[in-house]
């Protein structure tokens, strides 16, 4: 299998409509003031190249905002799994959402596998894109290790100019330069000019935030007690926006509608969040994380603590979308920040 292939800026538009009517593609698209989101495409004219993270992230696809599990019948003895899905090449995902994917990956694969994400996994093709420079202000990824690409696609696009150097990672990767039949072998120059690029991009990413990216679990589980939680209590309105546009967040919840006649229902599942207060409530109304500091604080810890514990690696991945979305102007990168110093 060959590693690189050359794609000329001017042969990209046939790329994407020759993508297209293989399957599905779906790009990032602009949708207003500095909003992006994933949708349908046939050919390149709505894609944008360069843009912020889009409002929801990737797993929107691997993981629908809602859908039905089970359909039931009492009287016909009906019991049976409801699974939608659809092949789908997903075009330009940054590698923030690459390394938002890998976590998810090793969520669902974990016992017990979750069926419905596992299939639609296997069906969707991932095609990346390198951010060259860092999309706005809101950006973590240098200290999250996530701003070059590592693995999780099948194809990756990094722009050189008048050209895409592209990364084969996957024989499905490879079909799709080879059904395609636009792509050129690279040359010693090509390699030199992707180098370059990589040289520029070690110059321009920094570290965020005053903390090192293996000092971070370290920060987190000796903040547990901090002052810092209350300041965001006291900020925090508990819309959920920061979990909804999380690409790691992946809580549900789950409920039956039964017919008036209680003889058929569907059970079904959507996207939840910690940061409503009724998440950790239980049954006699009793509510472990009552309080909007508890409920920030456990978002933090799901993010650079307990998951190192058990997967060995951040739930972060510094796309930024937390902060954007925030109406109460919590900034990931200030907390980071706030508590290394109140630590000290």
């Amino acid at each position: 299998m060959r590693q690189h292939v050359v794609l000329d800026k001017k042969d990209f538009g046939d790329f994407i409509k020759k993508l297209a009517r293989l399957q599905k593609v779906v790009a990032p698209v602009r949708r207003g003031m500095k909003n992006y989101a994933f949708e349908e495409v046939k050919s390149a004219e709505n894609i944008t190249l360069k843009y912020i993270p889009t409002i929801l992230p990737p797993k929107k696809y691997f993981m629908p905002q809602a859908e039905k599990l089970i359909e039931y019948g009492v009287k016909e003895n009906k019991w049976e799994a409801v699974l939608e899905y659809e092949k789908l090449i997903i075009f330009g995902v940054h590698t923030c959402d690459l390394a938002g994917i890998q976590c998810l990956n090793m969520v669902f694969t974990d016992k017990p596998k979750d069926i419905n994400y596992i299939v639609r996994k296997n069906r969707v093709a991932i095609i990346g894109f390198e951010c060259n420079e860092y999309c706005d202000e809101y950006a973590s990824c240098k200290v999250m290790n996530n701003h070059f690409p590592n693995g999780g696609y099948d194809l990756f696009f990094t722009d050189l100019g008048g050209y895409f150097m592209v990364h084969i990672n996957t024989l499905l990767g490879e079909s799709f330069v080879e059904e395609t039949g636009l792509f050129k072998k690279p040359g010693e120059n090509n390699f030199k000019e992707l180098e370059a690029l990589r040289a520029e991009k070690r110059r321009i990413f920094k570290d965020e935030v005053d903390v090192k990216h293996e000092g971070l679990k370290p920060l987190f589980g000796r903040s547990f007690a901090s002052k810092i939680w209350e300041d965001l209590d006291k900020r925090c309105v508990a819309c959920g926006n920061c979990t909804n546009v999380c690409p790691t967040c992946y809580c549900f919840d789950v409920s039956d509608d039964i017919d008036l006649d209680l003889n058929a229902g569907a059970r079904s599942r959507k996207w939840d969040s910690c940061q409503n207060e009724d998440f950790a409530k239980v049954a006699g109304g009793e509510s472990f994380r009552e309080e909007r500091a508890n409920r920030q604080r456990h978002r933090y810890m799901r993010k650079f603590n307990y998951p190192i514990e058990k997967y060995s690696r951040y739930f972060c991945t510094g796309c930024g979308r937390c902060s954007r979305t925030c109406m109460a102007g919590i900034k990931l990168k200030e907390t980071i920040n706030s508590l290394a110093k109140d630590g000290k």
